[in-house]
């Protein structure tokens, strides 16, 4: 059991890696929190005392009462615990490079499918202009057709090489929501197959977004891409 309390949301891609990364290395049993986006409580105060920016994962440890940007937090669970679990960062150097370069480009694909998909939520209502979404749309396009190339010369099954790591951690709940929002499998097929292996991993089953199982069905923002 890991003496920590997690604060998280449902389908939240960061709260999702953290939770992934935690059931990789065999951390389960550790205090957590569900907290609920629409009534705001990433932003009460609880949060807030942890992280100044209200922003969901938020964890804190009795020793240590500093809220860390994900790469460090992990590297501290893979330091710590590095016999135990899986190994999320190679060995080898050439895996490992291409490990950490997969996973900043994983936030800027994160980014570039949240500018579609939210760009309602994100862009005020007098501000919103259909080429503006037409060129965040242009740019996930782009964005897919370069994932389905890093998939089909990657030397193995998984981002990084033949090895789950922290990349998979990083980029798949990107990949989730792509397909959630009705993203075809057969205009993209190694990013169908890379979901297909992976979606019932146990420790990304293990941390499936709630309101995902509740609700299936998904949406069909991306059915045409």
């Amino acid at each position: 059991m890991l003496d920590m309390t997690l604060l998280w949301g449902s389908g939240s891609c960061p709260c999702w890696r953290a939770m992934i990364a935690l059931e990789e290395k065999n951390l389960q049993g550790y205090n957590h929190k569900l907290l609920s986006f629409d009534k705001m409580e990433h932003k009460s105060q609880q949060v807030l005392d942890i992280n100044p920016r209200g922003q969901t994962p938020s964890s804190r440890h009795p020793r240590d009462q500093q809220n860390r940007p994900f790469l460090h937090w992990v590297s501290l669970l893979q330091s710590q615990f590095q016999n135990q679990g899986n190994r999320l960062i190679p060995d080898a150097a050439e895996e490992r490079a291409l490990m950490y370069q997969r996973m900043f480009e994983g936030q800027s694909f994160y980014e570039k499918l949240n500018n579609v998909i939210y760009y309602d939520l994100f862009v005020p209502e007098e501000e919103r202009h259909a080429s503006a979404l037409s060129r965040n749309k242009e740019a996930l396009k782009a964005e897919l057709g370069l994932w389905e190339a890093h998939l089909q010369k990657s030397p193995g099954s998984f981002l990084a090489g033949s090895s789950f790591s922290l990349a998979d951690v990083v980029v798949f709940p990107t990949m989730a929501y792509l397909f959630r929002f009705g993203l075809s499998e057969g205009r993209y097929p190694k990013l169908g197959e890379y979901y297909a292996l992976l979606k019932d991993r146990p420790s990304i089953k293990a941390s499936w977004p709630p309101h995902w199982l509740e609700n299936p069905k998904g949406h069909e923002a991306l059915k045409d891409f």
